[in-house]
């Protein structure tokens, strides 16, 4: 089936996604530079900034959450393409003040890459940056190599909960230690349905029969675990929060934050039919849901299927995830 989508020249797609977007939400967020989403009401230069980076075509991500209480600048490259070492470095000097600058990474090639380059040259300028790479996706075994393991849409609540430290006021190494605090608890795993297409060519990104199913594919379409046929809802609900529980070691008595983050073309009916059977058996095992986001915050296009997300929770983190924030795509007051 040919490509359906309201677009103009593929050439234009980046620039003109993001000229619509800042015009939308003109009072939380301006762009800079042509790629650099920033803040529209700074915080104060005493506070620890947070920058992050990746490609356009995955909305609201991850700009939906450049505001207050969340990320300050949000570096954005081409359809599923890294920025370029020049603007991620734009964006750190931006950035840069004396309480210094989180860095936000995920764990896609091009995304360290460019990091890399970009946080070795700030640094050679004097810029004080900290850096976090998000690698939660459990596909690879949640016992692989940090290396081995994708960022995934764990990158948004610990945007919000490293912005909530850095509002309060907290010094950069103590905002890089929530962060990698949450970093170090938290899981995802992505089941997909249906390919997306690639805006600017047409071209479908994966493969998978229309009966199948894959657990554990990337944000791309990177292989997963295997495909396997479609499962229900709670089939697909209970092989996924097994392992995820699993991974971040929950036992009876522990609070966990869950999301489930739609991939595109996932209804909310299903995500809430799925959702429901989490909770159900975490309950069973004594585990608390103690926060929950059920939603569309790291898409792929009009992929069918979604990642779910579960962070074990303290009480320092749940102060900060329910600290206000104030950006386009979640809001706490």
């Amino acid at each position: 089936m040919p490509m359906k989508k309201f677009i103009n020249d593929p050439e234009n797609l980046t620039s003109e996604l993001l000229d619509g977007y800042v015009k939308a939400y003109g009072q939380k967020v301006a762009l800079q530079s042509e790629k650099l989403v920033v803040s529209a009401n700074p915080k104060d230069a005493s506070n620890v900034a947070i920058v992050t980076l990746g490609g356009a075509g995955h909305e609201p991500a991850l700009s939906g959450f450049v505001g207050e209480g969340m990320l300050d600048i949000s570096v954005v490259g081409d359809i599923f393409a890294a920025p370029g070492p020049p603007k991620v470095l734009e964006a750190l000097k931006t950035a840069n003040r004396d309480a210094g600058v989180l860095f936000v990474v995920l764990n896609h090639e091009g995304d360290v890459m460019s990091a890399n380059t970009a946080q070795d040259m700030a640094e050679s300028e004097g810029v004080k940056v900290k850096r976090i790479l998000t690698h939660e996706d459990i596909a690879p075994g949640a016992d692989a190599p940090a290396e081995d393991r994708r960022g995934l849409v764990g990158c948004v609540p610990l945007y919000k909960v490293a912005g909530a430290a850095a509002e309060a006021g907290k010094s950069l190494d103590e905002v890089y230690a929530v962060a990698e605090k949450f970093n170090n608890n938290m899981a995802t795993l992505a089941v997909a349905l249906k390919t997306a297409t690639h805006p600017a060519s047409g071209e479908a990104i994966f493969d998978l029969a229309d009966d199948e199913m894959e657990i554990g594919m990337g944000q791309h379409g990177e292989a997963g675990t295997g495909s396997s046929k479609i499962m229900t809802a709670n089939e697909t609900a209970e092989t996924m929060i097994t392992q995820l529980s699993k991974a971040v070691d929950a036992k009876s008595g522990d609070k966990l934050l869950v999301m489930l983050n739609g991939a595109g073309a996932t209804t909310l009916m299903e995500l809430y039919i799925v959702f429901r059977r989490v909770k159900e058996c975490l309950a069973a095992q004594g585990i608390e849901v103690a926060r929950s986001l059920v939603g569309e915050y790291l898409t792929v296009q009009e992929m069918a299927g979604f990642q779910m997300f579960v962070a074990k929770m303290d009480d320092e983190l749940l102060q900060l995830w329910d600290a206000p924030c104030d950006t386009p795509y979640l809001t706490v007051r």
